[in-house]
């Protein structure tokens, strides 16, 4: 009897042992992707956006960071910079930031871009943020000198503020129909993958920078 007892009161400390929570491991740092359409991920789930498959590629690699994905769907640069405050609530310590492609596609003046991405990334690095700014095109139709002038905007503004640059968020993926929606425009879940890949080492630069002592 005595025997019996015993093994129910080790069966009722297992049982309440698998009824506890398992404490989960806190994320080694948080990295936030900022931008519009291309980086919420429209017309693909949200584990197909490359915010989620960055995540995955950085856990399988080793690096415990959450992504969250912050993408706003046919934000301008504009919109980007009004919810700055929003984005700094999330805690990031990297921001991906990717804006500009719908001031491009709207004809929207270089220089008010360029003003606007300025201010985001001065109120980003104020906040101790490291900045991974994902360059972008403008299309051919809007003329020559409008696409130059929008294309310098990301290597002026990341050589003032010593960001990490990623010379072209959509090469090798932009005007490829099979890495695309049927807009076009919007990259497929291959496309994604394609795009992960690419960013992925300036994540990783990025990661390196915050782990530098101050």
């Amino acid at each position: 009897m005595a025997m019996l007892v015993l093994f129910t009161g080790c069966q009722k400390e297992q049982e309440t042992a698998a009824a506890r929570p398992v404490a989960s491991t806190p994320p080694a740092g948080t990295v936030v992707a900022v931008g519009d359409s291309l980086t919420a991920g429209y017309g693909v789930s949200p584990s197909e956006a490359y915010p989620a498959q960055l995540e995955r590629k950085l856990k399988q690699a080793g690096y415990g960071w959450q992504v969250i994905n912050a993408g706003n769907s046919g934000e301008t640069s504009s919109g980007t910079l009004s919810r700055v405050d929003w984005i700094l609530k999330n805690k990031p310590d990297i921001v991906i930031l990717e804006t500009g492609a719908n001031d491009g596609l709207r004809g929207v003046s270089p220089s008010l871009t360029h003003k606007n991405i300025d201010q985001i990334v001065t109120r980003l690095k104020e906040n101790d943020v490291e900045v991974v700014l994902a360059g972008m095109q403008a299309l051919r139709n809007m003329g020559g000198p409008f696409t130059r002038e929008f294309a310098a905007i990301y290597p002026r503004v990341a050589k003032k503020h010593d960001l990490i640059l990623m010379p072209f968020f959509l090469a090798d993926v932009a005007g490829e129909p099979h890495l695309n929606l049927g807009d076009g425009i919007h990259p497929s879940a291959e496309g994604y993958r394609i795009i992960t890949e690419a960013i992925y080492p300036y994540v990783i630069k990025a990661i390196e920078r915050k782990r530098r002592p101050s």
